[in-house]
Order: C-alpha cells, then sequence, then structure tokens
C-alpha cells in the first residue's frame, strides 16, 4: 500500500483489484460462512445474499474513512515509520490466517466440509448468528475497524489528496467497495450452494477454496517480508503493483471457478 502508482488511470485500477482481493480475505469468507449458514434454514431468501450485505456495511466505513482522512491530509504528514508498521502488522496476521486455514484443511476428516477460518471472527463469533439484513450490515461495517481496512482507508485518501479533493478519495473508495462487493456477493453465494449440496463433491470443492486461501494468505506474507527484508526485491517489485494484484486476484478467481465447477456436477448415488 505504500507503494501506491502515481499514475490516476492505474491507481482506479488497482484499487478496484484490491477491492476484489480484499473479499477474498479469510475474515470476510469466515464470517460470510457462518451468517449464510445461520440464516440458511429460517430466512434462505437472506442467506443468498448474506455475502453483499456485509461488503455493503464494510464499504459504508471505508468511504467514511476515506472522507475523513481526506478532510485533514492537509494538516497532517503520514509518519515513515506508520508504512513499516502496516506491513509488519499484515504480514503477521497473513502469517495466522494462513496456518489456521491450512490446518483446518488438514484436520477435516474425509466427510467434512472445510469451514474458513478468521482471526476476528473468532474474537467476534456470537455476531455471525444476526437474522436481519441491517445487522449483517452492522457486522460488516464492524469488521471494517480494524488496523489493515483503517490503514487502507488512509492510504487511498491520502494517495487520492495528490490528484484533488474529497471526491477523488470517494471515488477511490468506492472502487474498492465494488471491487469487494462483488467477490463477498459471489462468495455468499457459493457458500449457500455448498450448503445446499452437501454432498462429496461439494467436501472437495471446500477443500479447494480452503487451501487457496491459506496458500496465498502465506504467499503474501512472504512476499511482504522478503520486501522489508531485502531493498533488491523491494525495488524489483516496484511499479508491478497491478501485475501482481491481477494475478492473486486471477489465481484465486481460478480456484473459485474450479470449487463452483464441483458443486454443479452431479452427486454420485
Amino acid at each position: 500500500m505504500e507503494t501506491l502508482p502515481s499514475d490516476w488511470l492505474s491507481l482506479l485500477i488497482l484499487t478496484f483489484v484490491l477491492g476484489m482481493k480484499h473479499g477474498f480475505d479469510a475474515d470476510h469468507l469466515a464470517t460470510i460462512d457462518g451468517l449464510t449458514r445461520y440464516n440458511t434454514c429460517s430466512r434462505p431468501g437472506l442467506a443468498r445474499y448474506c455475502g453483499t450485505l456485509f461488503s455493503l456495511g464494510h464499504g459504508a466505513v471505508v468511504m467514511a474513512i476515506a472522507l475523513g482522512v481526506s478532510a485533514i491530509a492537509g494538516q497532517w504528514t503520514v509518519p515513515e515509520w506508520f508504512a513499516v508498521l502496516g506491513s509488519v502488522i499484515s504480514i503477521a496476521f497473513l502469517v495466522a490466517l494462513g496456518s489456521l486455514n491450512l490446518a483446518a484443511v488438514l484436520r477435516a476428516g474425509p466427510d467434512e466440509m472445510v469451514l474458513p477460518l478468521g482471526l476476528k471472527g473468532r474474537l467476534l463469533g456470537k455476531l455471525r448468528h444476526v437474522s436481519h439484513p441491517a445487522l449483517v450490515a452492522l457486522v460488516g461495517a464492524l469488521f471494517a475497524l480494524s488496523f489493515d481496512t483503517l490503514s487502507q482507508a488512509a492510504f487511498f485518501a491520502l494517495t487520492a489528496t495528490q490528484f484533488g479533493g474529497w471526491q477523488h478519495a470517494l471515488l477511490l473508495a468506492l472502487l474498492f467497495m465494488l471491487g469487494m462487493l462483488l467477490t463477498d456477493g459471489i462468495n455468499g453465494l457459493w457458500i449457500a450452494r455448498l450448503i445446499a449440496r452437501a454432498d462429496q463433491v461439494a467436501l472437495v470443492a471446500s477443500r479447494v477454496m480452503g487451501l487457496v486461501v491459506s496458500g496465498i494468505s502465506l504467499l503474501v506474507a512472504a512476499f511482504g517480508a522478503a520486501k522489508l527484508l531485502s531493498p533488491g526485491i523491494d525495488a524489483w517489485s516496484d511499479g508491478k503493483e497491478l501485475i501482481f494484484g491481477f494475478a492473486l486476484v486471477a489465481i484465486i478467481a481460478a480456484s473459485f471457478v474450479v470449487a463452483v465447477r464441483l458443486t454443479r456436477r452431479p452427486a454420485v448415488a
């Protein structure tokens, strides 16, 4: 995030891609999974849209933070240590999330569906037991009150001030939310499909996504650590933000497509 592109069009595209990537965050997957499962029996119509509602609440907080930071951007300079601290915390969270989800895949029995795990979801587990659209959106808003989300919104706003005022910050935050809305919304629909099937194919599909989420988390953490420790790698990666962003989203999307295709296969009698 500390090396966002200086070109406005590239920044717009990258922000949307980062929003899509953020939607695949393990905490998002775990919480949407819990909300969907809780509402499947009593409110199946709501269950299919838990991912969309969660993302709308999450994105509303991002936009509010971006507007607030852009308003004070002219009176405050980001300290140099802020980017380093943000990177260290993000790496630690990614390692923890990747390890938890890898352990969940390895621990699941052959007849058990792999459930995604997240740190905030484990701390605030009861929040996943709500059955009103406004409350689902509120859960998404509460999950945005974390260092990683706050820092991303702040960096968007501060970068946008180089191109103009609060309107630019709002546009970046909106694009981030749209990217997140796309992946979270699809994820909610996919989880509802998995729950409806609960057969052998669905079990395999859940393992595919579990392995990809854990693998991507650990890979991004390793790359972030390499950039911090090696100036050469940091210099090499400079200017390649869009390539990395598209590559990560493409890998996750490809695994998602494979998992969805698996759930569409007819169940074996």
